[in-house]
């Protein structure tokens, strides 16, 4: 015959386990560009850091006269801004960004669309040779990145 469980024993019960703590939201992505930023004085800038955009960052740029004249310009601003660091560089204008070789530009468009809009820098690919599926953080910001 079973008994039941008194009052006290009912309420004795271990609490279940408190849920896995949350993952800190990534804010910030360290890249590699593909070729590099040349500046003034010669140096090339490879490695980097960008930040989430915000709201302000992709509102500001439009009520910029550069990008009413040509659209493609917003790129230009955006990066600027969200760009936080670039090798040695602290300061970052639309000027850098208008220098960047075409390679990088497009390196950083890319970069820029997998962390604000899908929220991470991986990427699925195929290997040519044997047709293996995986996966590669685009932002290289690991060993064995890209």
């Amino acid at each position: 015959m079973q008994r039941g469980l008194s009052p006290v024993e009912a309420t004795a019960r271990p609490s279940p386990a408190p849920p896995d703590e949350p993952t800190p939201l990534r804010t910030e992505f360290e890249f590699e560009l593909p070729r590099g930023y040349v500046d003034q004085t010669g140096t090339v800038h490879k490695r980097g850091v960008m930040r989430l955009a915000t709201a302000r960052d992709e509102l500001v740029p439009l009520h910029d006269d550069r990008v009413r004249e040509n659209p493609a310009y917003l790129t230009v601003l955006l990066l600027s801004r969200v760009i936080t660091r670039l090798g040695s560089m602290t300061a970052r204008y639309p000027e850098t960004v208008e220098n960047f070789f075409a390679s990088d530009l497009a390196f950083l468009q890319d970069l820029y669309k997998r962390v604000n809009q899908e929220g991470h820098t991986r990427a699925s690919v195929t290997c040519p040779s044997c047709s293996h599926q995986f996966t590669v953080d685009v932002a290289g910001g690991r060993l064995g990145g890209s």
